[in-house]
């Protein structure tokens, strides 16, 4: 069987219906490895590392210290009051945008969206989010983002609206996905200038009131813009975009729960909204941490690293890779130990948990998991869990009823973690990425701490299989001395949203 599989795998078919059975063979046969390797047991590969940790003492100094607020840095959000915007005398016609993404990357498009609607003196329709492919997810807009609040703090800045008029009501998804339309901009190119859009985009809303920009990630340059455009890209990003009444009430109600762990999950019910409310007084509320623990298949079958999980699940990674996308993957041609030595490997459970137990974090800390599906499941997170024992998530802390309100919807889900993140007192994230990229840039412009691992050594560190626990700590401490917060101006081409500094702050 194993071998007709493979032969259907590699071998050339004629027709579409015969390469759609065997990808979809090959997809299955691919799902039942990767099945097979998840439930086999999965051993420390740092077990030297994880005894000392386990162990560890950690001093009162140092636990004060990692615990310690940032200082003012010298940065804040700009006074906006000085210089009050405007609204055109006329609207040159509607901007749609349709965008694709998870929930941060269509985050980014909304405050360009934004932009652009100002660059144009156009009016906006809250844009369109599109069917997320991975998540299956269809929320829109008003699901996760609280529409009338994003459009009241921008009321002076550009005219929105929630949909378009009746005589433009033929624009539509659907419309554009028929035929070629010429109120459709499918040739933006990423980071286009302001002056592209007045030059391609203009003329269509003056010829037929509007225009329709699809696709829209990362279509508008970082450089080069006018300062009122930046600022009015972090206004969005910072101010106007926050999440629906339930997400943040049911985040507060999580919040509060971590640092007052009396609350158990029995005491859970549908008023949360009471329960934050009871808790407002409370002086005696801990501190917790939150780590974003970046680590999903497709995460650990694109990076090309071994993890640990012997033959099989390099075999199951190896096939996955083939069917999702064809075997092209860069890293594939760089061995494990390179690929560990130059950074580009996400770290396992097993050793973020060894780069906090380092940092100072002690088996006392309250630690909030903001994830979506961990590949290899609880088997691939014991070991975090025997470190930080008092580590909860989203299903640990909301009650049967809570869950409802979320279930099967990942941006609601990205979006209560991401409310979670902002209200911690650290943040860290495993791995690079969008939401790294996002919390990274929110609590730099609200000057909250946040870890940024240290890649490259923290792979090189793990290389070393003889490396005492003493030398390790003492590695990992002095390498993330300035990666703890600390403010980094943005440099040309780096985004705005991750490095809001000087663009859309103000030296105080």
């Amino acid at each position: 069987m194993t071998m007709e599989l493979g032969f259907l795998c590699r071998g050339t078919t004629t027709t579409t219906l015969v390469v759609f059975l065997s990808l979809f063979i090959c997809f299955i046969h691919v799902s039942s490895s990767s099945l097979y390797s998840e439930l086999n047991p999965i051993k420390p590969r740092h077990s030297r590392l994880l005894r000392s940790a386990v162990q560890r003492e950690t001093p009162t100094s140092q636990l004060s210290e990692i615990w310690t607020p940032l200082e003012n840095q010298g940065w804040k959000p700009c006074d906006e009051s000085i210089n009050k915007p405007t609204l055109p005398e006329k609207s040159e016609g509607y901007i749609q945008v349709f965008l694709d993404g998870g929930l941060n990357q269509q985050r980014m498009g909304i405050c360009d969206a934004v932009a652009v609607a100002k660059i144009l003196n156009a009016t906006l329709v809250i844009p369109y989010l599109e069917l997320n492919p991975v998540w299956k997810d269809s929320s829109s807009f008003e699901d996760i983002f609280d529409v009338d609040h994003f459009i009241d703090v921008l009321k002076n800045d550009v005219s929105i609206v929630k949909e378009l008029p009746e005589e433009y009501s033929w624009s539509s998804r659907e419309y554009y996905a028929l035929a070629i339309r010429d109120t459709r901009i499918k040739v933006a190119p990423v980071h286009a200038t302001a002056n592209w859009y007045i030059e391609n985009v203009l003329p269509v809303l003056q010829s037929y009131g509007i225009a329709a920009i699809s696709p829209f990630s990362h279509r508008l340059s970082f450089d080069n813009l006018p300062m009122d455009i930046q600022h009015l890209r972090c206004k969005v990003n910072f101010q106007a975009l926050v999440f629906v009444p339930h997400i943040r009430a049911l985040g507060d109600a999580l919040v509060n729960r971590l640092r007052n762990p009396q609350h158990t999950t029995e005491e859970m019910g549908s008023n949360y909204l009471q329960e934050v409310t009871d808790a407002d007084d409370n002086k005696n509320a801990g501190k917790f941490v939150v780590l974003h623990l970046r680590f999903d298949k497709d995460m650990a079958a694109h990076s090309a690293c071994d993890f640990g999980g012997g033959k099989a699940e390099k075999l199951a990674l190896a096939k996955y890779r083939q069917v999702i996308w064809q075997g092209r993957v860069l890293n594939s041609q760089f061995t494990d130990e390179e690929l560990r030595s130059q950074g580009r490997c996400p770290m396992t459970p097993e050793e973020v948990g060894l780069l906090l137990a380092a940092l100072g974090f002690d088996n006392s800390t309250r630690l909030y998991l903001a994830s979506h599906k961990v590949y290899g499941g609880g088997a691939r997170i014991a070991t975090l869990k025997e470190l930080f024992p008092l580590m909860e998530d989203k299903k640990s802390l909301t009650s049967p009823f809570e869950r409802t309100l979320i279930k099967g919807k990942a941006s609601l889900l990205a979006a209560l973690d991401y409310y979670i993140s902002m209200h911690s007192d650290i943040f860290i994230s495993a791995s690079p990425g969008n939401m790294h990229n996002a919390l990274v840039g929110h609590r730099s412009y609200l000057n909250l701490k946040t870890i940024r691992p240290n890649m490259q050594l923290m792979g090189q560190l793990f290389l070393n299989k003889t490396m005492e626990w003493s030398e390790f700590e003492h590695a990992v401490v002095e390498g993330h001395e300035t990666r703890q917060g600390q403010l980094r101006l943005r440099k040309p081409k780096q985004s705005i949203y991750t490095y809001p500094a000087p663009d859309c702050m103000c030296q105080a």
